[in-house]
């Protein structure tokens, strides 16, 4: 079983907002890292993976546990800077 470098324990915490912790914990994070993230099951178990993914992050595990589901998510590199354009 692979060891994940933090725990983000999500479990009551409603959507959109369990993504958007997540997102913050994982943006604080260095590539490759891998967290552990324990959800509710519905909505939650549904959309945050989904989200993560688009987000570049890997999902290496998903597994059912009392109460939820528990998430295993290698952190990704954070996205290149937003390049701003001057008006012409």
């Amino acid at each position: 079983m692979t060891r994940p470098q933090r725990t983000l324990d999500l479990r009551g915490t409603p959507c959109p907002m369990n993504w958007v912790k997540l997102k913050l914990k994982l943006e604080a994070m260095d590539a490759g890292e891998l967290l552990e993230v324990l959800l509710d099951d519905g909505d939650a178990i549904r959309n945050v993976p989904r989200s993560a993914k688009a987000e570049g992050h890997l999902i290496v595990e998903a597994s059912p546990i009392e109460g939820g589901f528990r998430l295993l998510v290698e952190a990704g590199a954070p996205p290149p800077p937003r390049r701003t354009t001057s008006p012409a």
